[in-house]
């Protein structure tokens, strides 16, 4: 693997990359110019990970130790963020972890509040995180689970070589979008219905051909017939 490309001012929020896959104006939306709005979605995903989301909270379960909200970073990708759970298993192939005798192998597992998407949003994001820990530890993972609060039930996800590429690809495309400060263009389509923030980037409005200037003429011209 390559030397470090970024440095700490320059680390990004790696669950953006789930926000990015899903929509590139999204991602620009929250983490360039800095909105966000809260639905019934993002409020239940919240709630999936408080008792996740604790990171003095640690398990052993035989042949298995669980590690919560455990803190991640790539320098190669240029993303932080945090991990719901790893989670160690006993393995003669495996790595030493503090205070527990012998070799584990590390798996990281997503808590989720729905249930598997018909996109990429959800892989390149658990990709990432497998990234982020071989580049910690030197080590290889091939393999990382999912837990969806709305199946529930666990998911298996093969990291392969092809989705690490397009994690890859989304780290670098997303810098350069941050690097530049240019939120891009809406694109309508069936995903808005499920943005939290379709009200603040209106993308009807902001994808119509018309000049603005037309568009705001037509509205004052409708509100001075209505005081007639």
């Amino acid at each position: 693997m390559s030397g470090p490309r970024y440095t700490d001012d320059e680390l990004l929020s790696l669950s953006g990359i789930q926000h990015f896959c899903f929509c590139r104006r999204q991602w620009a939306l929250i983490h360039v110019e800095q909105q966000w709005q809260e639905n019934l979605r993002t409020q239940e995903g919240h709630f999936v990970h408080e008792r996740v989301d604790d990171p003095f909270f640690n398990e052993s379960r035989g042949d298995v130790v669980i590690s919560r909200a455990y803190p991640l970073v790539s320098y190669t990708l240029g993303l932080t963020g945090i991990a719901d759970v790893i989670e160690y298993t006993r393995s003669d192939h495996g790595i030493p972890i503090p205070d527990h005798e012998g070799l584990w192998l590390m798996k990281p597992v997503e808590y989720k509040r729905g249930k598997p998407k018909i996109d990429e949003r959800d892989e390149v994001q658990l990709c990432a995180q497998v990234m982020c820990l071989e580049e910690m530890f030197g080590i290889r993972i091939d393999s990382a689970d999912f837990y969806y609060n709305e199946i529930r039930r666990r998911q298996h996800l093969a990291i392969t070589d092809d989705l690490r590429s397009t994690v890859r690809s989304l780290a670098d495309e997303m810098h350069t979008i941050f690097r530049n400060g240019i939120t891009p263009e809406a694109e309508a389509g069936k995903n808005c219905a499920l943005c939290s923030l379709v009200d603040i980037c209106v993308p009807k409005l902001t994808k119509k051909k018309s000049p603005v200037r037309n568009y705001i003429g037509r509205h004052i011209r409708e509100a001075c017939a209505l005081d007639l």
